[in-house]
């Protein structure tokens, strides 16, 4: 089977990984990956914040859990409410992708460079996790400070975090496609 074809459908979400940290060589290919991204009329509208400061990340951690105790949706307050869960899992590298402001298609942009650093990550042997909760830590009272200790770039806006590291758990089969999802118009 063809090579990306395999990665797409061996790939699963990690939520369980060891402390030690990737290699350079393997975040920056995954890095590589997500600059290949498409994006429309090539506007590459993404930034990327690679996070391995323990602090840093148990900072976003708390900060989204903060949020999510203030959610009208009861599984996001139970969350926030949790001492032992993290919305970030203990992985010990973040990739936060923000996008720019104004740009009519930024996050599905975004979304295409997620995607590439998470097959990207399989293909090397790196467990991944797409998380948007992470992100939760920029909706509260602490924003503009995440904002600058993160050094974001003006007119960006935090979408998504690839969390990265190596499983620390034997990854699931995936669940069997639904069906009657395509249709074909000839």
């Amino acid at each position: 089977m063809n090579e990306v074809l395999k990665a797409i459908k061996e790939r699963r979400t990690t939520r369980k990984f060891k402390p030690e940290q990737i290699k350079e060589e393997e975040l920056q290919a995954i890095i590589e990956a997500g600059l290949y991204a498409p994006s429309g009329t090539n506007q590459q509208p993404w930034h990327f914040t690679v996070i391995q400061n323990k602090d840093l990340i148990d900072e976003m951690n708390f900060e989204a859990k903060e949020v999510f105790k203030q959610s009208d949706n009861e599984f996001l307050r139970k969350v926030g409410f949790n001492d032992k869960y993290k919305v970030t899992y203990d992985a010990p590298t973040i990739i936060l992708i923000s996008g720019l402001n104004n740009n009519h298609y930024t996050e599905v942009d975004c979304a295409a460079a997620t995607q590439n650093m998470l097959l990207a990550a399989h293909s090397l042997g790196i467990a991944s996790c797409w998380c948007g909760a992470p992100s939760a830590a920029f909706n509260g009272g602490k924003k503009e400070e995440l904002i600058s200790k993160l050094n974001i770039p003006e007119d960006y806006t935090p979408f998504y975090t690839v969390l990265l590291g190596y499983s620390d758990n034997t990854p699931s089969k995936g669940p069997e496609r639904k069906e009657n999802t395509v249709q074909y118009l000839r």
